[in-house]
């Protein structure tokens, strides 16, 4: 990846439908220039998907929370996480390192249904413990987090 295929991530990370000649005008490209070099990074799988961020908020979702579960024993992993896929207000689940098994990320309408939630969690066969942290606000939400051009460049 070089300089120009960086600049063209930026672009893509700040606007998904900008367009190859808005980007190509930005950066000094050629529009089918742009366009090959997208092609390339999504061939190879730096380029997984285009995506929407949608308020949620707007529709109702003004709770966020992270849940951080422990688990009795490995045994009940499987099962855990067939039951989390399946919940529409869970929207990231993590399996991690450290003190606790899994971490999960809340979306949710109001203290009711994350209490609600709660209780689905703690439900689920194996679950040991939980922990509830509530979000206050949220200062920084990037979906891709792109390295600086130098981290690049050493990889």
């Amino acid at each position: 990846m070089d300089k120009l295929d960086h600049e063209i991530l930026q672009c893509l990370v700040e606007n998904a439908r900008v367009n190859a000649t808005s980007i190509g005008e930005k950066i000094g490209l050629s529009t089918s220039s742009v366009i090959e070099r997208i092609r390339r990074m999504e061939r190879s799988g730096l380029i997984q998907q285009y995506t929407t961020m949608v308020n949620l908020e707007s529709l109702g979702r003004n709770i966020t929370a992270f849940i951080s579960i422990r688990l009795e024993h490995p045994k009940y992993n499987e099962v855990f996480e067939r039951r989390v896929r399946r919940h529409p207000d869970i929207a990231e689940c993590h399996y991690i390192a450290g003190d606790v098994d899994y971490m999960l990320k809340i979306v949710t309408a109001s203290s009711k249904t994350l209490e609600k939630l709660l209780a689905y969690i703690k439900s689920i066969e194996g679950a040991a413990w939980t922990r509830t942290l509530l979000v206050l606000s949220t200062v920084k939400n990037e979906l891709s987090a792109l390295p600086a051009l130098e981290e690049a460049e050493r990889e």
